[in-house]
């Protein structure tokens, strides 16, 4: 075995093993009594709402399953986008305005722009723009402009890692989080696909991602952190860890005692969620101790 190949593996698990020690510190305590929903939740909603398969029977449903809920906004699959930037919507969403129109008599209503643009790189001056160019129309009409975020660089340069094997960054800095979040109304983290084996560690992730996403994020800006309402089992994303139960305990541990209010959590996605997910976002983020 040559020297070099000696101290990767002697240095590498060294600095994982630490971080993992971190983590599950992070994921120790009891939350605050007071890091509970502040009603500025959210729910990524699949295409079938727009594209003709759901009925006002389904939007009826939909409105009393977030009766209870701190969900105040909508993430509607309206896409995807044509390369030149157009969203055809006669084709691809034939029923947006159905659906707009029913859900706004069903609920309160909340319209704007939600991008999940993905993979976007950290530093990307051209989203930037697009968010710049976006606002000035949102800003124009009075509606806000949401945002799906990635996930914030967890270790000092660690994203040079992906980026190195495949091209693509993970992680975002945390300027240029910080870069996006002042350039729109809400920012949500897709706080999931973390590659996290176990709940603790997970979970202790997602309180170290709130902490990160609250020093970044301006205070006039609606900070969200996702919840993976959905199973996977692979090497990013192992179902068994990645539980809403532990996002929302993370999300809580995170925040602390902070009475920030425009702070929120977003369940990913609607098609998916079981009654378990369900019950776990509301039991451990909706219902007063």
């Amino acid at each position: 075995m040559s020297v070099l190949a000696l101290v990767f593996i002697l240095l590498v698990p060294a600095p994982l093993g630490a971080y993992a020690v971190y983590l599950r510190v992070q994921y120790a305590g009891e939350p605050s009594a007071e890091a509970r929903t502040r009603n500025n939740d959210a729910l990524w909603l699949g295409h079938a709402w727009v594209d003709g398969r759901k009925t006002e029977a389904d939007v009826t449903a939909l409105a009393e399953q977030l009766q209870g809920t701190g969900i105040r906004d909508l993430y509607v699959h309206a896409g995807p986008l044509e390369h030149d930037g157009t969203l055809p919507l006669a084709s691809v969403s034939p029923k947006a305005r159905w659906f707009t129109t029913a859900m706004r008599a069903a609920a309160p209503a909340v319209q704007g722009i939600h991008f999940d643009f993905e993979p976007v790189q950290s530093g990307s001056k051209g989203f930037l723009a697009v968010l710049d160019q976006t606002h000035e129309l949102t800003t124009a009409r009075g509606v806000p402009l949401s945002v799906a975020a990635a996930q914030i660089d967890p270790i000092f340069h660690v994203n040079v890692l992906p980026l190195l094997l495949t091209g693509e960054g993970k992680w975002w800095s945390h300027g240029y989080f910080a870069e996006v979040a002042r350039r729109v109304e809400q920012i949500a983290v897709m706080s999931y696909d973390t590659a996290m084996p176990l709940q603790s560690l997970y979970g202790g992730y997602v309180a170290q991602q709130t902490q990160l996403a609250l020093e970044a994020t301006p205070a006039s800006t609606d900070l969200l952190m996702g919840l993976p309402a959905y199973w996977e089992s692979n090497p990013s994303h192992w179902g068994h860890a990645e539980t809403v139960a532990a996002a929302v305990r993370g999300a809580r541990l995170g925040l602390g005692a902070s009475t920030r209010k425009n702070f929120g959590l977003a369940l990913y996605i609607d098609f998916t969620a079981t009654p378990e997910n369900w019950a776990a976002y509301r039991d451990g983020w909706c219902v007063a101790p």
